[in-house]
């Protein structure tokens, strides 16, 4: 279940980040909506790829869910910057792979218990 949780937003990210290194047809316009210019894609869609692998590997899972949560942050800002309610995605995104790492990490399930 933990791996479910956490593979289903990184892979999406994922997709996403692929998404924006390949220039696909409309994320050059909704960065211009966003005010981002298109020159910023690919370095962008690189680092939202490299978080979403950093999150995936056991090693760097808790690590790469902070940067994770950073690089989302910054959509949820650019979201409610421009006033689209759509900062609610990443916001799920962020929590459904905090809780798949807190199911498959022990050693953070005793660092945040939910109940003592």
């Amino acid at each position: 279940m933990g791996w479910g949780l956490s593979v289903l937003p990184a892979s999406l990210a994922a997709l996403s980040g692929a998404m924006k290194i390949a220039h696909t047809s409309q994320v050059p316009e909704g960065f211009k909506h966003f005010g981002y210019p298109e020159s910023t894609l690919t370095a962008i869609g690189l680092l939202e790829v490299s978080v979403a692998i950093l999150a995936l590997i056991p090693r760097t899972a808790v690590i790469g869910s902070i940067l994770f949560t950073a690089y989302f942050g910054g959509a949820v800002a650019t979201h409610v910057r421009i006033g689209e309610i759509m900062w609610i995605g990443p916001v799920l995104l962020c929590v459904l792979l905090w809780l798949g790492l807190w199911v498959r990490e022990p050693r953070l399930r005793a660092l945040a218990p939910l109940r003592r």
